[in-house]
């Protein structure tokens, strides 16, 4: 099999059924290509639904809810194709979505992982919030989209029409090359949910690949599907594995640059290895003070999420060792290249900038 197209589900039996079949018949002309639903152990009817409206369609089901992250590694041990898709249940497709994105994973035998432009189901001519046109990170370790900055959303008027490397793509739906994805160890169960695809795009382009926005396939997505915005363990998800994600690369990446500007080996990675344990620090910093807002704000719930995040990452930080970081500096120092770092604090841009935040963008990005 060339591909697998393969939703994880939880407790989401009324996306199935309406968004499914149109799936499933937009990949029923290529070749060698199956659709697949990977039950994280559902109890609202969805395994029912599965085999009444869809007995021809292979289904997984998991003993238990193993999260995004374990539940896509569970999936993928046993599919054998070319490259993986992970799709969202809550996302609609229209004909010919798939094309675009296997074409360029066959033209690009460089590229690791590449996505569509995501537009929210809702207000189909605009970006939607998980991911957009591809997505950045700024100095502070914040990430952003192409389109998305925040909470604001830019209108689609092929602004972004032209196939661009990010730092990261959006895990609603993403094609990924299955060699790359098995080599790096799939995606961190650590995470559980949230942010493990930037995780997933950083790792990839510090083993030298790249990561890259097909805007010729567009999606629709209607967000929130499986915790909503406002829910206080999201926002743990959220605190706990960005800092993560940053103590997972952010030692390569400086160690990176500094071989790069000339360090040898060992300095190069003590350097970097110092860098982001200060700038981890800071973050720290930066969350807690965001907390005390929660908490004057009379969001205790909110700010306890912070606390409780803080707690997690100490349990489950790992820090790379110098020794490490330079068998890193030396099997890919020499082709390895970081792209779609954002050098301003986006926060801060967009409440200066206003609606005028997607102006200059893409020219401060390196």
């Amino acid at each position: 099999m060339k591909t697998a197209v393969v939703i994880l589900n939880w407790n989401t039996k009324g996306f199935l059924e309406k968004f499914l079949p149109g799936l499933i018949s937009s990949v029923s002309e290529l070749p060698d290509t199956e659709v697949i639903v990977a039950d994280n152990a559902s109890t609202d009817g969805s395994l029912e639904l599965m085999k009444e409206m869809f007995p021809e369609i292979r289904t997984i089901v998991f003993d238990r809810n193993y999260g995004f992250t374990g539940g896509y590694n569970k999936a993928f041990e046993s599919v054998d194709s070319e490259y993986f898709v992970l799709i969202n249940s809550d996302i609609e497709v229209p004909a010919g979505w798939l094309k675009p994105l296997a074409d360029w994973m066959d033209s690009h035998p460089e590229c690791g992982a590449c996505a569509p432009k995501l537009h929210s189901w809702q207000e189909r001519d605009k970006f939607e919030y998980a991911g957009a046109a591809g997505g950045y990170l700024d100095r502070f370790g914040y990430p952003l989209c192409r389109g998305r900055v925040m909470g604001r959303l830019e209108t689609d008027h092929g602004q972004y029409d032209k196939p661009k490397d990010v730092f990261w793509a959006t895990g609603a739906c993403l094609m990924v090359r299955s060699s790359v994805y098995k080599a790096l160890g799939g995606l961190d169960e650590r995470f559980f949910a949230h942010m493990e695809e930037i995780d997933l795009c950083w790792r990839m382009q510090l083993q030298g690949w790249r990561v890259t926005v097909v805007p010729d396939s567009v999606v629709y997505h209607v967000g929130g599907g499986t915790l909503p915005a406002t829910s206080p363990f999201k926002l743990f998800l959220n605190y706990r594995n960005n800092l993560l994600m940053l103590a997972n690369n952010l030692a390569s990446t400086y160690a990176l640059d500094a071989f790069r500007e000339g360090y040898g080996l060992t300095a190069a990675a003590r350097k970097g290895r110092k860098q982001a344990e200060r700038f981890i620090l800071f973050r720290k910093m930066l969350d807690l003070m965001s907390a005390s807002v929660y908490l004057m704000t009379l969001k205790t719930d909110c700010f306890k999420a912070v606390l409780k995040a803080h707690k997690e990452f100490r349990k489950l930080e790992h820090r790379h060792s110098e020794s490490e970081i330079c068998d890193f500096l030396q099997e890919h120092g020499k082709r390895s290249v970081v792209k779609g770092r954002y050098g301003r604090w986006i926060v801060l841009q967009s409440l200066l900038r206003g609606d005028g935040i997607f102006e200059n963008i893409e020219s401060e990005v390196l």
